[in-house]
């Protein structure tokens, strides 16, 4: 596999998708009576510790085949800036997990008042969990999207334009001033049947 720019973007771009998914995944926080599901979350941590592999896999990559004068530190900070929001995630919803096995192991104690105050409050924390996960996966993905467009080459046709643009300024020739007798304006011819 080759490091360039073109393939940097799209490995980029790939990493900001899976974000995405993932960040699509996750429960909507809010409702007590619709808790996620233990092994649901169990399976998006599982999930968010392949993407974080998947992270270092792409730095240590590009770290290693790095060619002299090659752009791909920008694809190794890209990557490698990604891992802390990943983990962020990774850690809140590892909250959400501990808080579902707490409700789970006092759902036989609902009634009594303590609980119940505790049972509340672990569904806060599962809420609050929920947004930090949201909020570092959209961060995760934001930066990302915008290290493959930055890291993308330019295309052909804005490569073009820019040389036609260049080209243009410095090839056109200055034309001779007109006469301000030239430059009146004739007035309108008016046709009749």
């Amino acid at each position: 596999m080759t490091t360039n720019s073109l393939s940097d973007a799209l490995a980029i771009r790939a990493t900001a998708s899976a974000f995405d998914a993932q960040r699509g995944k996750l429960p909507i926080p809010g409702d007590l009576h619709r808790l996620p599901g233990s092994a649901a979350v169990a399976q998006q941590i599982s999930e968010l510790g392949k993407l974080i592999t998947e992270l270092g896999d792409e730095v240590l990559f590009r770290t290693v085949n790095r060619e002299h004068g090659s752009r791909t530190s920008l694809a190794v900070s890209s990557f490698s800036a990604a891992v802390r929001p990943a983990g962020e995630a990774a850690s809140a919803l590892g909250e959400v997990a501990e808080q579902l096995a707490f409700l789970e192991r006092t759902e036989h104690l609902h009634e009594r008042p303590d609980a119940r105050d505790a049972r509340e409050t672990a569904g806060r924390v599962i809420d609050e969990a929920l947004g930090t996960a949201d909020t570092a996966l959209r961060e995760a993905g934001d930066s990302l999207h915008a290290a493959s467009t930055a890291v993308s080459p330019p295309s052909s046709r804005l490569r073009a334009a820019l040389n036609r643009t260049t080209t243009m300024c410095e090839a056109a020739p200055t034309a001779p001033a007109a006469p301000a007798s030239a430059m009146a304006v004739a007035p309108p011819t008016v046709r009749g049947r």
